[in-house]
């Protein structure tokens, strides 16, 4: 039992110096003799009590001073398991890129709350986007939590008090206008992706579903179209990739238009017209003239040129998916069809983030209730 400068007992592991300073100390369950110094008693008390608990249940499996970034190499080999691998690509890249630099030496044990937050800030005093930041902060938190469930520490650090929502606003995407619309079907005729961009439009279609289409997802007597993979070519590796899709809800079965099976066989008479097909790229619905894929990229790469020629602003892939849903709305599909559809998990997902009003659809709403609005 230790003592105080009067000779009062503050209780076993507790002692204080001559200078007045408390001190605690304990051996651990590896042998180690753990110490720490504190000017205010109370603070040595919580910290002994913290450290034998977090020793008393710590998982034994693991090595008391591992770092971050060896947690980290531990961690993400569990989640290329578990997780598509974009969204291991996307975990990696924000770990290297912002998270080690600040925290990547410390051990796992030491990381608190402020630290946390250091990574957010520091990524926008760079000039990230809060939606990167927000994808950092996933990422830390995912890390850090998994080492807490696995009694690796005591808590999370990366906790409430841990913001993201700071940096550059992003951009928003915006659905295409009906008279952009216009102009941009107008001016992709006779282009060599004419027809993918036109499906996107009538289907609605994440890139990655379009690239990994197959004629056999395709039945033109029911007038359907089956969504349960993803393609995309990794250029890191230099191979195409495939998945399945995003979600459970991603698995779906999408009625076609006049206009998409009308697109669908102008897609198959123009395969049938290249000199060789590969025959791993046989079944698929959408290739270019060397009988292989379009890779996903490209297709941006091409609607960035092609806006600049029609004199629209430059949008991506995504945009069309957007202007599908709008459209859709506009029409008056009701948003779980729409949901449904799309392949969201929920009904927030679609109405939040792809369906934009235009000031026109809002007028026409206005216009539709304006006799109920009237008080003179």
């Amino acid at each position: 039992m230790g003592k105080d400068l009067r000779g009062k007992e503050l209780g076993k592991g507790l002692s204080q110096r001559a200078d007045g300073f408390y001190v605690g100390r304990f051996t651990n369950k590896y042998g180690k003799r753990k110490q720490k110094v504190f000017r205010k008693l109370q603070e040595c008390r919580q910290w002994l009590a913290d450290s034998q608990y977090c020793d008393e249940h710590s998982n034994t499996n693991f090595p008391e001073e591992m770092s971050v970034k060896a947690w980290f190499e531990y961690w993400i080999k569990m989640k290329q398991r578990t997780v598509r691998p974009n969204t291991v690509r996307n975990y990696t890249e924000r770990y290297e890129k912002n998270i080690d630099p600040i925290i990547g030496k410390l051990l796992l044990s030491e990381v608190k709350p402020i630290q946390c937050q250091m990574i957010m800030n520091r990524m926008a005093d760079e000039g990230y986007r809060t939606s990167t930041i927000y994808q950092a902060r996933i990422t830390l938190f995912n890390l850090l939590d998994y080492a807490y469930q696995n009694d690796i520490i005591m808590k999370n650090p990366c906790n409430k008090m841990v913001r993201s929502d700071i940096g550059k606003s992003s951009n928003k995407k915006e659905a295409l206008t009906l008279e952009q619309q216009k102009e941009f079907v107008k001016g992709i005729m006779g282009n060599t992706y004419e027809i993918q961009y036109k499906f996107l439009l009538q289907t609605g279609l994440r890139t990655g579903e379009l690239v990994g289409l197959r004629w056999s997802d395709i039945d033109l007597k029911k007038r359907t179209v089956s969504v349960d993979r993803t393609m995309e070519y990794r250029y890191a590796v230099g191979e195409w990739r495939v998945g399945e899709s995003k979600s459970k809800s991603g698995f779906r079965t999408i009625p076609l238009t006049d206009e998409a099976v009308e697109l669908l066989s102008r897609q198959k008479q123009k395969n049938s017209s290249f000199k060789c097909i590969p025959i791993e790229w046989v079944d698929m619905v959408f290739l270019c003239k060397k009988g292989t894929p379009v890779k996903n990229s490209t297709y941006d790469t091409m609607l960035f040129k092609l806006c600049d020629k029609i004199g629209i602003p430059r949008f991506s892939m995504h945009v069309l998916r957007h202007t599908f849903a709008t459209r859709c709305i506009e029409a008056g599909m009701k948003p779980k069809t729409l949901q449904t559809i799309l392949g969201h998990s929920n009904i927030g997902i679609t109405m939040n983030l792809y369906v934009h009003i235009t000031e026109d659809e809002k007028q026409k709403e206005i216009d539709r209730i304006a006799e109920a609005l009237k008080v003179i």
